[in-house]
Order: structure tokens, then sequence, then C-alpha cells
């Protein structure tokens, strides 16, 4: 009898990585009857995120784009106002502004770092100022856990008096100029969903320095309801709360933080070393006075010297049981925004045709990491052979 020969188990992009602490902490939340986005667990939770990011004033929401929409809410934006940010994003990052009625304004990406370029921000809002069509608010994007340049980014708009917000969904443990991701804008968004270098499974935090912006938000994810022993309302509100349940996977979770980020920065390494040798293949660069978190390794793949597309291999990954993804589609590129005013967005479209995210996880071991790289080799030598 001939035996069958195992396949290799898939390997994700970036899975969640439990520490183990996690059923102990939502026993306790269930032991002491809470469920809902309420009482100690997430209070607990947020003074938590408070001192791994270092903001002064954090709310726990569930879910990073919950977060983002109240940010844009505490900074009054209105319909027909003008929201810039990033080509090259998830649609999450403009997405509540549009539903808000705003104008979105979409710009390239420095090619050095893979964020929102501040000498195209300067022209841009120079331009803007002559026409008195300045943008209410700008927003930062911290891409694949590398921080945006926060400080350029706020002496650009600041002049002009526009609001600059960081959606840090992804920088969680990152920093720049050595200051915690999200840090130089007005308020912060951060992501914990399933994915992320920390989760609650899904979850996210609004930051800031600020206690006004942070007390309006807390309001308004509670239905805007006040302090009366009935239902009053001053405005509309959302339950955007994080319940307790999830609070407390989070409380497991960040103390595991510095880790976390040291294990997906030796993967990247590993890659770097690994992949120097592959014609065509380059890393994603990292900022010069930043410490990307790594939440994922993206490659760029030049077709000509590799002997194929970021597609081509793609599909060879995929038929190894090894799921690769695509670097963010330009929002310029995306249906739903395809009427929307744009700058020229030439790197992020480069990126877009080139770039390919690898698998990540933390929990990823070496042995896993050496079958991706020599799958990335055999695919090299297989194109170059036809």
């Amino acid at each position: 009898m001939v035996s069958a020969v195992a396949t290799p188990p898939p390997v994700l992009l970036s899975p969640p990585h439990l520490g183990g602490a996690e059923i102990g902490t939502i026993e306790a939340s269930f032991a002491e009857g809470w469920l809902a986005p309420a009482g100690p667990v997430p209070a607990a939770f947020e003074h938590a995120v408070s001192i791994a990011t270092g903001f002064r004033h954090v709310l726990a929401t569930c879910s990073g784009t919950a977060a983002l929409h109240l940010a844009y809410r505490c900074l009054d934006l209105q319909p027909g106002d003008h929201v810039w940010c990033p080509g090259f994003t998830f649609a999450a990052t403009i997405s509540p502004a549009v539903q808000m009625g705003a104008v979105p304004r979409f710009l390239d990406v420095d090619e050095a770092c893979w964020t929102l370029d501040p000498a195209a921000l300067v022209q841009e809002l120079r331009a803007a100022a002559r026409t008195g069509r300045l943008p209410r608010v700008v927003v930062a994007v911290d891409t694949y856990g590398q921080c945006a340049d926060l400080p350029a980014l706020a002496a650009a708009c600041d002049p002009h008096g526009v609001a600059l917000l960081s959606d840090s969904a992804a920088g969680m443990g990152a920093t720049r100029h050595g200051r915690h991701a999200g840090h130089g804008a007005r308020m912060a968004a951060f992501s914990f969903n399933g994915n992320k270098i920390v989760t609650t499974g899904g979850g996210g935090a609004l930051a800031s320095d600020d206690p006004l912006p942070i007390a309006r938000a807390r309001h308004l994810a509670r239905h805007a309801r006040e302090a009366t022993a009935h239902y009053q309302h001053d405005t509309t509100g959302y339950s955007y709360g994080l319940p307790s349940p999830l609070a407390a996977v989070g409380l497991a979770q960040l103390p595991l933080l510095a880790a976390r980020v040291a294990a997906r920065r030796a993967i990247a390494t590993r890659y770097a070393l690994g992949l120097a040798d592959v014609p065509g293949v380059r890393l994603m660069p990292e900022s010069p006075n930043g410490r990307s978190n790594r939440w994922l390794t993206a490659i760029r793949v030049d077709a000509a010297r590799f002997g194929m597309d970021r597609e081509g291999l793609r599909l060879v990954l995929e038929a190894a049981g090894i799921e690769a993804r695509p670097v963010w589609k330009p929002l310029n590129l995306q249906p739903a925004f395809r009427s929307v005013a744009h700058a020229p967005l030439p790197v992020a479209e480069r990126l877009f045709a080139e770039g390919l995210c690898l698998p990540s996880g933390s929990a990823m071991a070496p042995e896993v990491q050496a079958r991706v790289i020599a799958v990335i080799h055999d695919a090299h030598a297989a194109a170059r052979r036809d």
C-alpha cells in the first residue's frame, strides 16, 4: 500500500497570535458579570492602551473604523467639507467621511517609505489656499506598520489651520522620531482586528492627548445619551463601545506587544536575508527616522528581472498553500471612488502593480517561513527556465 503524502498546512497571511492568557481574562469578565461595553474591563483596556502608546486619553471602540468615524465627528466634519488622504490605503480611512457627505481627495505617497508625501502635501495645500478650497482634515496613514511622518505633515497643515488625523490602524507598537505611532496628530485611531499585531478579535481605539475630543467621542459612542434617569439625547450617536469580553482579550494581548513587534521584525529580517539574492525582489523600505512594527512584510516584484509579475508570483504561492495578498489597490482605482478628484498618484499605482504582502504572522516558525522563501526562489528559477 502506498501511503498518502501529507499536505503541509496552509500558511496564512497574518493569523491571530494568542498568548494563552486570553481564556483567563475572558472568564474573569464573565465571572464578574460584564458582557456589555461598560464597566471595569473596557476601562482597564483603555488604560493599558494609554500606557502602550503614551496617549493620555483613550476610548475603546468596536472597530478602528468606528474610531475614525468618531474622530471625524469630533472634528465637526460637515457635508461639503474636503478631506484629503493618501490614495494608497484601505477604504476605511476615508469611507466614514464620505458617508458623512465630505468631499475626498487622494494624494500620493513617498516612494521611500510608502506613507503620505509631506512635500506633495505642502504643494497641494498652497494651491488649495490660493483657490480658497482648503481641506478641513488631512488624514495620514501608518502603512503596514510604518508610521507616517506626522511632524512634517503637521508642519504643512498647521499654517493653514487644517486638522491632522492619524489612521494608525496598523501602527500599534511602531515609532517615528522616537514617538509612538499617532503622536503629532490631533487624534489617532487604532485597530485591534483579528489580523493585527495585538487583537481583541474586533475592536479599535481613539486616542489623544487632548481630553475634550475623547470625552466627546465617548458621549457619541454611547448614543449621545445624557446623564438623566430617562433616555435623553442631545444629538444622534452610535453603539460603538467595545464589549467587555473583547476588551478582556485585549488585556491579555497588550503585555505581549513588544514581543510581537520583535517577532514581526525578525520575520522581515529573515525575508530580507532569504530573498537578497533573488533578482527583482525588494522589501518595503523602512524610514531612517522610524521603527516599523512590520505588521506585514511587503515586497515589490520587478517582472522583467524576476521573470513574472507580482500576480504570477501570488498565484504560485497560492498553489503551494501560501496566502499572499496584493498591496492596497489605490483608492482612485476603486469603483466606489471612480468619480473622486485626485492628485497624480504614480507611486501608489506602481506600488499596486508590483507590491505583494507575504505571510507575516508573529507565530510563524522559521522553518515555515523558509518554505515561503523557497517557493519564491523556485518561482524565479522556473520563470527563467521558461
